[in-house]
Formats: C-alpha cells, structure tokens, sequence
C-alpha cells in the first residue's frame, strides 16, 4: 500500500503540470513585453494577443500554434501598451498608443479592427482623446456583452497628462472615458471621469490603472490607483453620466509602486472586473490589486469586492496562499471574471518557493464569490530577471466558460519571450 501511495505522489505533481503545457508564442526575437489576451466568444480555439511595441499573434487551436506580425498604422503610428478585446460578434480590437510621423508621441489612444479572428487589422485605425499638447497613455477597454439597450458598446479607459514626467504642481493627471457605439467606426469625445487628479510624475500619486468593465444590467465600472487610494466610478447610463464624486474603495498601502529586485519598474495597479453570469455572485464586482501591507519585501496579491454596485467594500482578501509575512514576493497581477460561470482568475508572479531572484507564475482560482482561492503553479521552469532589462508593466489572463487563458512574459539568456498556458476546466 504504502508503495502504491508513494507512486500516487510521484505521478501528482506532473499530471498538475500537464494542465498548463507552456507553449512560447513569439517566433521573433524582439524582446517582447506587457502583454495582452482575449478569447473570441464566437469560437473559443481563437485566440488573439499582443506584446510591446507592435507584436500581435493569434491562434485557431486554442493557442497549440500562433502565428507571429507585426501591427501598423500608417497614419496614428503605434507606440505600445497593447490591449486585445473581442465583441459579441467575434471581432477583435488592438487598442494601442500612438506616435504619429507629423504629430505628438502619445496624443491619442488607437484603435484597428480586425474581422477575420485577428490575422488581419484595418490600417489606419481609429482613434479619440486627441488633445494637444496633452499626453494620453495607458488605455483598457471592455464590452458590454449583456443583454442591456448598450449591447456590443465598446468602452475605453486611460490616464491623460497634462505633461508627461511634468514635477510641476499645476501639471495633473486625469483618467478619461470613450466609447463607441458602431463597433469602432468612430468614438465618444473623451470625458474626464474622476474627481480628485494627479500628479504627472508617472508615480503612486499619478491616477493611473483605469480598467473599465460591465455589470449584469449594462452599468460602467472603473476603479484607479491614486494617492495610497482606490477609486471607483460608475455609469447607469451607457457613460453619459458618472457619480459626481469617486468613491474610495479602500486603501493601497505604500502605493500602486514598488520596487521588486531585478525587475526595472513594478506596479500594483488595480484591475476592476464584475461577475455576469449565472452564478450566485452575480453582479459581485471584483478590484484586483497588490501592495505593501505585509511589508516591503514581502508583496502580497489582494481582491476586494463589492455587492452593492461599489457603494460599499470588503475588507481585502489575500490571493496568494504562501505563508503571511515570509519575505516572499508576490506581484504585477491580472485578473479575470469568467463571463459564463463567474469564476474568478488572478494570474501573478512568484518568488515563494526560491531565497533568489527565481520567479514562478501562478494562477489563483475562485468559485466562490472570491472568499477563497485555489493557487496553482502553471509555469513549468523559474527565469531570474534582470534590471537592466525592461520587463513591461503586466501580464494577461482571460476566461470563457471554464476555458483559462494566460500569457505572460519570461526572460531567458538577456532575452525576452512571451508564454502562453490555457485549461479546460
């Protein structure tokens, strides 16, 4: 018996392996960074992502294979922080910065459309937030794919500088708000949504990490990290009208940066995601984030949720299920709510099982309302960063009926690679 169990044992540990075979997406040598993913509602083998500057790569096996371009645009220019977001109808959009030949670095947010599962996007794209000489910079975007009167809408999020990296008092920062409602022909002019600014130094007292997304009914919500704070914002009407003050959510201790060994920049901002599915957590919304509360050195990955759309919040739940307080280092986080059965999924980075720069990728999973979640290591080797080598400012999950799809990136030998991992739960 107590041979059989031994075996038992030994086998275990692989079979949980094998659930996230690690594939290497990126067939280019190009040091690949800050990396997105979406899967296609219509036809969940397809796959589309992107990576920094203008890497895109799609897959119609689930992500067994992709194949490798490159993104252009031959009037806006394309200047990174790509986000990768399917419709209803199973179009994909790459939103990314800009950087025009006759204009201003950063002075829109784009968008190309792609209509045949992301092997090709329209060129030039489309764009709003052009405001010079103001600095529009880190964007997300959703969609509403309830059943309300604002179905298929497409909403944008970002930060605008008045002068990016500006240490002058009167130069703020803000967070905006588009949205279109033709599928991404044309967009909303871009609306200031928060309250209380930023400063433009691009640090925690900067409003930034604005990630938008739909409740059951068609509501906006959208949380953002500023001044040790989360903040959060709503819209009952499509993004005509937003709350007249934001709501603190609850607090960011030390900041939404900081400082990990070996990796460049680092960040915790929030990721705001709400459950629309069938579940008993419907209409739960989720702010995933990590920060300092267990000490410098010891980074932890938190959610805090919300019943009442966002009027009141819990106190945070620890993701991460390594000892409190170890020393270990958890960090630049993702999360995702699965539209279907309302599964939560935090994909992270981290460095518990090793006394060196060696860092894992973990993904935790909750089926209950976020009260508790199942962290498992997907993948298969540690890589040691470095910081002299740009490591981007995150990472990417998303999840479809029980379908988890996560990408990330690693470096290897000075060399950067983007890893994708998906499961079939």
């Amino acid at each position: 018996m107590i041979k059989y169990l031994i075996l038992v044992l030994l086998i275990l540990p692989s079979i949980v392996l094998t659930q996230y075979k690690n594939i290497k997406v990126n067939s280019i040598s190009n040091n690949p960074e800050e990396v997105s993913i979406a899967i296609n509602p219509r036809h969940s083998n397809n796959l589309v992502a992107g990576a920094n500057i203008n890497n895109y790569y799609y897959s119609f096996d689930g992500g067994v294979t992709w194949v490798n371009k490159e993104i252009s645009d031959s009037k806006n220019g394309v200047w990174g922080d790509p986000v990768l977001i399917f419709d209803n109808n199973g179009a994909a959009y790459f939103f990314h910065l800009s950087r025009p030949s006759n204009s201003q670095w950063i002075d829109r947010i784009v968008c190309q459309k792609s209509n045949d599962g992301g092997m090709t996007y329209e060129d030039p794209g489309t764009y709003m937030g052009l405001n010079p000489p103001k600095k529009q910079d880190k964007p997300w975007a959703c969609v509403d794919n309830t059943e309300s009167k604002w179905r298929n809408n497409v909403y944008v999020t970002w930060t605008q500088f008045d002068a990016y990296d500006s240490h002058k008092p009167e130069d703020l920062s803000n967070i905006m708000f588009s949205f279109s409602s033709n599928a991404g022909s044309s967009w909303s002019n871009a609306l200031r949504i928060n309250k209380v600014p930023g400063d433009c130094v691009d640090s925690s007292n900067t409003t930034e990490g604005a990630v938008p997304c739909v409740g059951p009914n068609g509501e906006i919500f959208v949380s953002w990290s500023a001044h040790d704070k989360l903040y959060f914002d709503r819209s009952l009407d499509g993004g005509a009208t937003w709350l007249d003050d934001d709501i603190i959510a609850g607090s960011q201790y030390g900041g939404w940066v900081y400082d990990i060994e070996g990796i460049f920049r680092c960040n915790g901002l929030p990721i705001t995601q709400c459950d629309i599915s069938t579940s008993p957590y419907n209409g739960t919304i989720y702010i995933n984030y990590s920060d300092k509360t267990n000490g410098d050195k010891d980074v932890d990955i938190f959610v805090i949720r919300s019943t009442d759309a966002g009027n009141t919040w819990s106190s945070p739940i620890r993701v991460n299920d390594d000892p409190v307080g170890n020393g270990k280092q958890q960090f630049m986080s993702w999360m995702s709510v699965d539209p279907i059965t309302g599964s939560v999924n935090i994909i992270y980075y981290d460095r518990r099982n090793y006394d060196d720069l060696n860092t894992d990728v973990y993904l935790a999973r909750s089926t209950n309302g976020g009260t508790t979640f199942e962290n498992v290591k997907i993948s298969e080797s540690p890589f040691s960063p470095v910081k002299s080598v740009f490591f981007g400012d995150y990472i990417g999950v998303n999840s479809y009926n029980n379908f988890t799809a996560c990408i990330w990136q690693r470096l290897d030998k000075g060399k950067l690679s983007v890893i994708y991992a998906g499961n079939k739960y």
